[in-house]
């Protein structure tokens, strides 16, 4: 029979009372995390969000009903109880914040009983995720998770008093909005007033926050859902969290230097890590060429090296073919390697063949400087020798080697040395690297659409020394485009917009959309810049992976309250779900038959 909490009012949090409280008469709150019956004496772990603290029950300082209820109480039973803080009379427990105390006690209150729950409210679960992520309540309880919230809010606190003290304005943007194109599918909502017209969730609140800089707000930032609807993996959700900014009157430096700042005060309030300033800074072009990556990971070396000059007449068809068709043969060097087993070498093969490599060529030094190679045959041992000088190879060191299309090569390498470093368990999550990536080009060729596409987005500034090749070569335009990576993770990204209208009518063209077309999807941003508009420039984290990494958690389904799995549903409300026949009449809405009930 549950009782009343009525009289009592809680005086701190478990972990709150520490050594200086031996003595008083407290009141404590939680939830039992396990119950111990030594006979004439009960041990209670008493849990809330702040940790665990020990409960003492005794006949002489409770009475027999309060002993009698104490022996009833069970895992995750929510208690309030009134005691002494004293002294722990048996072994501290270093392991706990409240190791060297207990609370002996003079009043319990049972408040709610529990039913087992249907795994234990443990750190580090072993309970497989689709049962944790259905009962999340109870997940939810866990000390890691607590502690990664708990880490969550407080970077969302810093994040507000920073920007608030260097003049950001926080404002809300619509959810909502017009489905554009140019991006990931939207989430549509049907419209009951407008019926065969919808609504789209916003992928980011980018148009909105260009025209709060043409309103005059000068710096804008707000903590916001987004929402896309694609393909997931473990650091992406259908909606997830950004903190948005934009700033008018800025170039390249100003934004990066706001954010460094932030960056600063971040990780070192929130997680005690000193991130040293200026933050290193590379090129697009010198990412790819070093790392095959334009986020990459700057913990260990394993440089990729440009061979192509030194093997453009060697007898191996594999990477002359390549070079004749206007690709790169490059490789990486896995220092100390050279003993690999050969099962995992073809384990290696075949990850790099899921990135789109025919095959990949290898050579391992051998301890005496011989070398055991799959293209050996075809080149002379001078030249094999000249390869590995140049890839820096050493006695017990295996070289790798893609041939192909830069797109293909960069692919391949890039995510071979990180599979490496994985199967070496040389990543290190206390380390935080953070590096800004500047200069991305400004478009791509789609193939597929046969026309160039925007990198970004179709409002992202060419470099100045650029523009006059968006008339000749636009393929060669680089963009006013940064992005933060933390650890080969993209936590942030951004760039200075287009604010003048000749400029902006020119992408569009380069992108193949008539004026007509443009007005059509971009009408209300277009018509808005006829009326004096400010340089501007913007940024956004992912707030979800920058806590991730901060909580050296490996997937952002850890550092959301209520996340969604694989297929975009919900385990623990069974969301999305069937609609009755009269909501879907009110929207205008029918079905489509199944063809299963054709």
């Amino acid at each position: 029979m549950a009782e009343s909490m009525k009289g009592l009012h809680r005086t701190h949090r478990c972990t709150e009372l520490s050594n200086s409280n031996v003595g008083e008469i407290v009141t404590v709150m939680g939830w039992v995390q396990k119950s111990r019956n030594k006979g004439g004496i009960i041990f209670v772990d008493l849990r809330d969000r702040s940790g665990l603290l020990q409960i003492i029950f005794e006949e002489g300082d409770i009475g027999a009903e309060g002993f009698e209820k104490a022996c009833k109480l069970r895992s995750e039973f929510v208690v309030a109880v009134v005691g002494k803080v004293e002294t722990r009379s048996g072994a501290v427990n270093e392991n706990l914040l409240t190791g060297t105390i207990e609370v002996r006690a003079t009043e319990l209150r049972i408040l709610s009983e529990s039913e087992t729950p249907p795994f234990p409210i443990e750190e580090d679960s072993k309970t497989k995720e689709e049962l944790r992520l259905k009962y999340r309540y109870l997940d939810l309880r866990r000390p890691d998770l607590v502690r990664n919230l708990m880490l969550r809010s407080k970077v969302a606190t810093l994040t507000r008093q920073f920007l608030s003290d260097e003049g950001f304005l926080e404002i809300e943007t619509p959810m909502l909005t017009k489905s554009t194109p140019e991006g990931a599918r939207d989430y549509l909502v049907p419209s009951r007033v407008h019926p065969g017209n919808f609504y789209a969730l916003p992928q980011s609140p980018q148009i909105f926050k260009q025209l709060l800089m043409v309103s005059g707000y000068d710096r804008y930032f707000q903590i916001v859902k987004c929402f896309r609807d694609e393909d997931l993996r473990a650091d992406r959700q259908p909606e997830f969290t950004q903190i948005d900014m934009e700033l008018s009157f800025v170039d390249v430096d100003d934004v990066i230097s706001v954010n460094e700042r932030l960056l600063q005060k971040m990780f070192k309030e929130s997680i005690g890590i000193d991130v040293s300033l200026p933050i290193q800074r590379m090129t697009w072009r010198e990412a790819m060429d070093r790392y095959g990556s334009d986020k990459p990971d700057t913990r260990f070396g394993m440089e990729l090296k440009n061979v192509s000059e030194l093997v453009k007449d060697c007898g191996f068809a594999v990477f002359t073919g390549a070079l004749q068709n206007g690709g790169s043969v490059r490789g990486i060097n896995a220092n100390g390697q050279g003993e690999m087993p050969r099962k995992k070498i073809d384990a290696l093969i075949e990850f790099a063949k899921g990135y789109g490599a025919k095959g990949l060529a290898y050579l391992s030094i051998n301890a005496d400087g011989t070398y055991k190679s799959s293209f050996s045959k075809f080149m002379t041992e001078e030249e094999l020798s000249a390869l590995v000088e140049a890839m820096e190879g050493k006695p017990g060191d295996l070289l790798f080697f893609a041939a192909d299309k830069d797109k293909v090569v960069f692919d391949v390498l890039g995510n071979l040395r990180l599979e490496i470093a994985r199967n070496l368990e040389i990543l290190d999550k206390n380390t935080y690297n953070f590096l800004w990536v500047t200069e991305f080009p400004l478009l791509e060729y789609s193939e597929e659409e046969g026309r160039y596409t925007a990198m970004h987005h179709p409002f992202t500034m060419p470099m100045d020394e650029d523009l006059s090749l968006l008339e000749t070569d636009p393929g060669k335009v680089r963009a006013k485009a940064y992005d933060i990576v933390l650890n080969g993770t993209e936590v942030g990204g951004g760039s200075v917009r287009i604010f003048q209208n000749n400029v902006q009518e020119k992408m569009f063209e380069v992108l193949g959309f008539t004026k007509e077309e443009a007005y059509e999807r971009f009408g209300f941003l277009l018509n808005a810049f006829k009326y004096g508009v400010p340089p501007h420039a913007g940024l956004a984290y992912g707030l979800d992976r920058l806590v991730m990494l901060m909580a050296k958690e490996d997937s952002i389904r850890d550092v959301i309250a209520f996340p969604k799995v694989k297929d975009a549903s919900c385990l623990l409300t069974d969301a999305p779900n069937v609609v009755d026949d009269k909501q879907l009449e009110e929207l205008s809405i029918a079905l489509a038959k199944k063809a299963t009930e054709e």
